[in-house]
């Protein structure tokens, strides 16, 4: 293993990244499944929503806890940053997510499960589908943000001077 990729996927920072971005899944299954609900959304249509909620989340803790940037005094850039990798991510989860429940559906109908001493039925077949999503999301997150969003590449610099 080379110098750079033991700093990409150093210890520490990746098992504080998990539990931000488990965070971050959680707050997107949930917020996925109320917004299908309350807006009678198709499942495909509910979880950028929900990836957008988390993104806010997610950048939050990433900052605070994930890579050690608390007090970098760039939150600006790094917000330009992590924005510009969630658009991407954000394809990325969505493209996994419904492809692989399109796959999942093309096998066996969708499993629901119904929460004892309610009327709520949870759909184990989107939630699988939606974690897949989430799963290849956090790969290319991880990366991108410790190499990317939260590094001073001099991205931000030549962007600011390319707009202006």
């Amino acid at each position: 293993m080379s110098k750079t990729e033991s700093n990409i996927f150093n210890k520490k920072d990746l098992i504080a990244y998990f539990f931000v971005a488990g965070t971050g899944a959680i707050v997107q299954l949930v917020s996925g499944s109320i917004i299908k609900d309350w807006f009678s959304l198709s499942y495909d249509k509910s979880i950028f929503p929900a990836y957008l909620i988390a993104l806010v989340v997610g950048f939050i803790l990433t900052k605070l806890f994930a890579f050690d940037v608390r007090n970098t005094n760039k939150t600006q850039r790094e917000m330009i940053k992590f924005f510009i990798v969630a658009i991407f991510s954000g394809f990325v989860t969505w493209g996994f997510s419904v492809g692989s429940y399109k796959l999942f559906n093309s096998f066996t109908e969708d499993f629901q499960l119904v929460i004892p001493y309610s009327h709520k039925k949870i759909n184990l077949t989107q939630n699988a589908s939606t974690l897949i999503g989430m799963g290849f999301s956090f790969i290319s997150n991880y990366i991108l943000h410790k190499t990317f969003t939260f590094k001073s590449s001099g991205f931000y610099d030549r962007f600011k001077a390319l707009i202006k």
